[in-house]
């Protein structure tokens, strides 16, 4: 056990050198690479300046930059690595009560994460190196004469960047932002343009700024996307997916209309199908998967993914309340399981292991029948939508979701599929646990007694580099 430790800490070490400040995002996102879009090829040379784009292959190079960081590309140990799976799907699941970490306890555990701890930061910290390498490429795309790279592609590129820019934006805001009321000061620090010397300190914006600018970047993404891509580059589809997402869990009125909208859309019209079976998008065909709207490639030879998950070892185990979750589930045999004589999280092992999940056609399903329910529409055709994706996952026994019988009863099941189905992809069961209201959510997970848990501190080490920041997070000190 001792040997494990130290090589974990090891591991964190490393991954702590590699938070870099996002004022120099660039010399790793956008001109070390070469033109061919695949986030596996290795960087090139760091250098950067401001004629980085000149014509249209460069500004193809810089938009892979942003994918890149985007993937949290970076080093493990020697071997370039995404890094994505850490900050999307360890921390938030953990936080929501269903992981913990293999010697028990911890500030994500007990929902009292501090502004110095080490988790904070590394949310954090990509979150604005993405946002800042796609800033550049719009700086730079702004400043690029007209013919020197075609039009029609000159708006793709642009539209890609945005709906980048908006995913961090939005990432921040869900998790250290008051995104569930409109009406609070405690926004998002909205970086709208490259950071440079004399534009790093930005103090906050509202809630209400925070969704108006990022369903801005949404809605160009929507409209000026590639109208399909491979699943690892975004296209209008995954722009209407992330449109979906975002108004879901803000829930103003006529969100639960467009949820709706949006969700049926891309599940009429969208290239994209429900997996037949389940499990097999994790054990067997990964990116392959017509069910994967957007996606994360690893990098050849990586190992970071895995040794997260079971490095010599479970290093995150599943919680008594996910066990008692899946209890009866046909999940149960291979979402948890035995991990070299311990319970483990199984869910990513096979040939498809380093794969990460950011949007799939599930979600869609899952979001429709809850807006469905929480519009106050027809419960059955939410119903219908909730028990066609457990079949799909294997589940024939719906007598929970045919016995519901009113709306709260109905959210639970959705509630509980979406964690069974969902769990570690993206933080989407901390999305929908924290849907809730409080008495509900501290029902789920007792460590949560006040609203203010629902987000994390903004780091330490932000209100020294940026002093016009403004407040901290309440309940939290800086």
């Amino acid at each position: 056990m001792q040997a494990f430790a130290l090589d974990f800490n090891f591991k964190k070490l490393n991954k702590m050198k590699n938070i870099h400040n996002y004022l120099f995002v660039l010399l790793f996102a956008i001109a070390q690479y070469s033109c061919k879009k695949d986030l596996n090829a290795l960087p090139g040379q760091a250098k950067v300046d401001g004629n980085v784009i000149v014509d249209q292959k460069s500004a193809e190079v810089a938009l892979n930059g942003v994918y890149y960081r985007f993937a949290q590309g970076g080093d493990d140990r020697g071997v370039p690595s995404v890094q994505y799976a850490y900050d999307h799907e360890i921390f938030p699941t953990w936080a929501a009560g269903y992981l913990d970490y293999y010697s028990g306890g911890g500030p994500l555990a007990d929902n009292n994460l501090t502004s110095k701890d080490y988790e904070a930061l590394s949310m954090w910290t990509p979150c604005y190196e993405l946002v800042n390498a796609a800033n550049g490429v719009l700086k730079n795309l702004a400043a690029l004469p007209d013919g020197k790279m075609n039009a029609d592609r000159k708006k793709q590129i642009i539209a890609e960047a945005r709906f980048l820019r908006a995913y961090g934006h939005y990432r921040l805001l869900s998790l250290f932002a008051q995104y569930y009321d409109v009406n609070s000061k405690y926004g998002v620090m909205l970086r709208k343009e490259f950071v440079e010397v004399d534009n790093i300190a930005q103090p906050r914006s509202t809630v209400a700024e925070s969704y108006t600018f990022i369903l801005a970047d949404v809605d160009e993404a929507i409209a000026n996307a590639p109208a399909t891509n491979t699943c690892w580059y975004a296209c209008q589809w995954t722009a209407k997916a992330l449109k979906a997402r975002i108004l879901m869990n803000r829930g103003a009125p006529g969100d639960y209309a467009q949820v709706i909208s949006l969700t049926q859309d891309i599940i009429q019209r969208g290239p994209y199908l429900l997996e037949a079976n389940l499990k097999d998008i994790f054990l067997q065909k990964g990116m392959d998967s017509k069910e994967i709207i957007l996606g994360v490639k690893p990098m050849p030879n990586q190992t970071t993914k895995s040794d997260n998950y079971f490095f010599r070892g479970p290093q995150y185990i599943p919680t008594n309340s996910l066990e008692t979750l899946l209890l009866n589930d046909p999940r149960n045999n291979w979402v948890i399981g035995n991990i070299q004589g311990s319970p483990g999280i199984t869910k990513y092992i096979g040939p498809q292991v380093e794969v990460s999940y950011t949007f799939r056609l599930t979600e869609m399903y899952l979001l429709q029948s809850e807006a469905i329910v929480r519009s106050g529409a027809d419960i059955n055709s939410a119903k219908a939508l909730l028990k066609t994706v457990m079949q799909h996952a294997g589940v024939i026994d719906f007598s929970a979701v045919d016995n519901a019988a009113d709306a709260n009863t109905l959210l639970m099941e959705i509630y509980k599929e979406t964690v069974k189905n969902m769990l570690c992809e993206d933080g989407q069961d901390w999305s929908a646990l924290r849907r809730f209201p409080l008495t509900t959510v501290t029902a789920i997970k007792p460590a949560i007694t006040k609203k203010d848990q629902f987000i994390f501190p903004i780091p330490h080490d932000e209100f020294i580099k940026n002093s016009a920041i403004g407040d901290q997070n309440p309940g939290y000190d800086k």
